[in-house]
């Protein structure tokens, strides 16, 4: 579990070090969605690799994301800072391609092959690694939906994930979308 990671600040530090805590992300600081993201991902009690990888899920820009884009040549500096694993699984946060990505979740079994958008290559992801980025992509989106409302945006993918993961994934992915009505029409009376 994460709630051993005494590097916390250190990671947070560095982050506030680049000057992220000014930068907009769904209403809120880009700063705040990364640690949140960290916290989701502790308080399901998945290792220290992933919680870091989610607090580091978009360093170099995704796909979608492209408010702050670390230079990729910096890659060597945050491996250093997170760890080899938590990094490798951040860039593939940042440098799949979501459709890759959704045909390997929705297959559900091995290989599973995602596009490296950025180098153009093809990945092929271990059953722990590929579930692991599954977990740090699932619980980014779910901490941002409510607030970017962009409820149906590969709704149907994110509900294999949850899925895929089990009980406790799925009950935060019903949860975050059973807010939905809520979230969208608000107390009208």
């Amino acid at each position: 579990m994460c709630t051993v990671d005494r590097e916390h600040k250190r990671l947070t530090g560095f982050l506030v070090s680049l000057g992220i805590q000014d930068v907009p992300h769904t209403e809120k600081s880009y700063l705040g969605h990364l640690i949140a993201v960290y916290r989701d991902l502790e308080a399901q009690g998945y290792s220290i690799d992933v919680c870091r990888a989610g607090m580091f899920h978009s360093i170099y820009g995704t796909e979608k994301f492209q408010g702050f884009t670390l230079p990729l040549q910096r890659r060597d500096e945050v491996r250093k800072l997170i760890g080899d694993r938590a990094e490798r699984l951040a860039y593939l946060n940042c440098a799949m391609d979501r459709s890759s990505f959704d045909r390997a979740v929705e297959r559900g079994e091995e290989p599973y092959r995602i596009a490296d958008r950025l180098s153009g290559d093809e990945v092929t992801l271990s059953r722990e690694d590929f579930d692991d980025l599954v977990r740090v992509h699932l619980f980014d989106w779910l901490e941002q939906v409510p607030r970017s409302k962009e409820w149906d945006y590969r709704r149907d993918s994110y509900r294999r994930m949850a899925e895929r993961l089990g009980p406790r994934a799925f009950e935060a992915f019903a949860r975050t979308y059973g807010a939905e009505e809520t979230v969208e029409y608000g107390a009208t009376t």
